[in-house]
C-alpha cells in the first residue's frame, strides 16, 4: 500500500512525533506506516487522514499487488 503521509506532513508542517501524538499511536508507528512496512488499520488510516485535512484515498492507494 503506498501513502502520502510524508507528503501531507510536510504540507501541514507536522513531525512524525507531532502526528503519532494527534491520532494516539507511537512515533515508530508512523515511521513504519510512512515505510511501508506497516497497514494501519482502518480506524488508525482514518484519523491520520482527519489529522491530515484529506480524505482516506487522498492519503492511501492500493498498488496492483495489494489485490491478490
Amino acid at each position: 500500500m503506498k501513502n502520502l503521509i510524508k507528503v501531507e506532513r510536510a504540507r501541514h508542517d507536522l513531525t512524525q512525533a507531532e502526528l503519532a501524538d494527534k491520532v494516539k499511536v507511537s512515533r515508530q508507528t508512523i515511521i513504519a506506516i510512512e515505510s511501508g512496512k506497516f497497514i494501519p488499520s482502518t480506524v488508525l488510516a482514518f484519523k491520520i487522514a482527519k489529522v491530515l485535512g484529506c480524505r482516506v484515498d487522498e492519503v492511501f492507494e492500493l498498488e496492483e499487488g495489494d489485490w491478490s
